[in-house]
């Protein structure tokens, strides 16, 4: 796979949420690096896009370490956390997919005699990959999209009539999706410097008594496939920075002398010695364009 092929990582938690991802990866070829961390990269069809796929596991401390070590790995310009959640709001249904515009970690704060003082961090959504998303979701069929706000704990939340639930209610009012990775991945992002992030959760429960039921019923399955077809919606829309954000007509590689994806665009008449090696002096001469092949 050529290397200056653009590169989306998809990161997911669980299996039944990579495997809804790795079902729209095309020639995947197994990585693994130095420390054992392993992903799966591949092609999306009709796009320019490299995406690289990995299973992390359960929990934001989890999610924040190894983001971080697939980031610098891999260099890629976008990230994706991909996945299931619990609802929060009566409407939001089973099946349902939340484009995070914004991700909450719930529980830092401070307590005191008076009561819990919340000290919440947040995080937004990349605002190309929401304009993307919002743009897919008007186009994509059989998918009823939310682009809301998420909450992010480590607690997976089964009761709705908790002090838990009670207090997500009261402080995180605009949430309408709860889940346990979304801040560790964003907050990785974020520290890594320029890179495109978003979290997509399919509703797989409401959040109460009735979720054991509901996961036995292949509803993680359902919300994993919809937060899957969001992803790759989003990404048909979006184009790599540099090449336009036009998804119409076929993807075309940079031409002769033109920079790779990700690198800076020079103007003027200036020296390019990217990649070069020199044993001796050299000689620059300008060739005018009507000179060219003389």
């Amino acid at each position: 796979m050529p290397e200056t092929s653009p590169t989306v990582v998809v990161l997911t938690a669980l299996h039944v949420e990579y495997d809804a991802m790795r079902a729209h990866i095309e020639d995947a070829e197994e990585l693994v690096h130095d420390d054992g961390t392993r992903v799966e990269r591949g092609h999306l069809r009709g796009t320019p896009w490299t995406v690289a796929i990995a299973e992390l596991g359960e929990g934001a401390v989890n999610a924040a370490a190894l983001t971080m070590r697939i980031v610098s790995w891999l260099r890629p310009e976008a990230l994706l956390f991909v996945g299931v959640a619990g609802g929060l709001k009566d409407d939001v249904e089973i099946g349902d997919v939340v484009v995070g515009t914004k991700v909450y970690a719930v529980q830092g704060g401070k307590q005191t005699p008076s009561g819990f003082l919340a000290r919440p961090e947040v995080w937004h959504g990349s605002h190309r990959l929401v304009q993307a998303a919002r743009s897919a979701l008007r186009d994509l069929e059989g998918v009823r999209g939310h682009r809301k706000p998420i909450a992010c704990g480590d607690v997976v939340l089964a009761d709705d009539r908790s002090a838990f639930a009670e207090y997500i209610g009261r402080t995180y009012n605009d949430a309408y999706a709860i889940e346990t990775e979304g801040s560790g991945a964003a907050h990785a992002a974020h520290l890594s410097g320029r890179l495109d992030t978003l979290v997509i959760r399919g509703i797989s429960d409401r959040a109460d008594p009735g979720k054991p039921a509901a996961d036995a019923s292949g509803s993680q399955e359902r919300a994993a496939a919809q937060a899957a077809s969001v992803a790759v919606a989003v990404l048909r829309k979006q184009r790599p920075r540099g090449t336009g954000d036009s998804e119409e007509g076929p993807h075309r590689g940079p031409r002769y002398g033109e920079p790779r994806y990700g690198e800076p665009r020079y103007g003027g008449d200036h020296l390019d010695f990217r990649w070069s090696s020199f044993h001796g002096p050299f000689v620059a001469k300008r060739v005018d364009r009507g000179d060219e092949g003389r």
